[in-house]
């Protein structure tokens, strides 16, 4: 397989994008992050490498910066990223080229794609139909420029210009540092199913991090086991069960319209 392209998706956005890129380019694989997860060492024989994930607390998620460490890419001949977004800025491409650069490798060409919001938090509003179809349609005509400058193996880091969500740069620097201590301490106590639940367990069949496990038929996020913060727990619910206290009880929900719970579930 002469292209290999590995995805991280919580709610359907890069799981989405990753499907539709690995249609464009013959002789490729789709190959889920999270079920490799536990191997000490991951190997490939790959000559083009891509990572395909979103940006989480303005930075590479956690699972998908592990996994990058793990990964032998001593047969890449070519590597790419491409992050889905809200729209703030990140520091993921830093990131990855930091580990990247440990393994005698670089980044040769990454990119970002604004896609609708997936975090319910705060003063949430879900994406009307139009407004998804209207992402859709910006995605795809990207993804077939994209899918040239990889097949054709050129170099072309982008320049990113459409932040349409600012936050302060000093926060964006200051997060790879701060993050294992938001993880900690942030929400992991404040997850709760409330009335509405009716035990039918797709919180725990979508949690990526196998957290979440189900008793006397109601979810109980388990305090041993990290949380990936991806938030599949909460757009999945079809009840809109799930709940982050005092952060999501009056807020609407979202997931890729082409992306189910069996696909979230599938990367396990």
């Amino acid at each position: 397989m002469r292209t290999e392209i590995y995805y991280f998706s919580g709610t359907g956005n890069s799981f989405y994008v990753a499907k539709e890129l690995q249609k464009r380019i013959i002789d490729s694989k789709l190959i889920p992050i999270v079920n490799l997860l536990n191997k000490d060492v991951i190997k490939t024989n790959a000559e083009t490498i891509g990572f395909v994930f979103p940006i989480l607390f303005t930075a590479i998620p956690m699972p998908v910066k592990n996994f990058i460490k793990k990964l032998d890419l001593k047969s890449a001949k070519y590597v790419f990223a491409i992050a889905t977004r809200l729209g703030t800025p990140h520091s993921a491409f830093t990131d990855i080229e930091k580990i990247l650069k440990k393994k005698g490798k670089s980044l040769d060409s990454h990119f970002v794609l604004n896609m609708a919001n997936n975090d319910p938090k705060y003063d949430y509003k879900a994406p009307t139909n139009k407004e998804i179809k209207k992402l859709v349609s910006v995605v795809h005509n990207k993804l077939d420029f994209i899918h040239k400058i990889i097949i054709n193996k050129e170099k072309n880091r982008e320049k990113d210009t459409n932040i349409t969500d600012p936050v302060p740069s000093l926060l964006v620097k200051l997060v790879p540092f701060i993050r294992p201590f938001l993880e900690f301490t942030g929400l992991k106590s404040h997850y709760y199913a409330d009335s509405k639940c009716i035990g039918c367990g797709t919180c725990e069949k979508v949690c990526l991090s196998k957290k979440i496990k189900m008793i006397n038929e109601k979810p109980v996020w388990q305090k041993n086991v990290k949380c990936f913060y991806c938030y599949a727990c909460i757009n999945y619910c079809p009840m809109q069960s799930v709940q982050i206290k005092s952060f999501t009880e009056k807020n609407g929900r979202y997931s890729h319209p082409y992306a189910t719970a069996n696909n979230i579930a599938g990367q396990k």
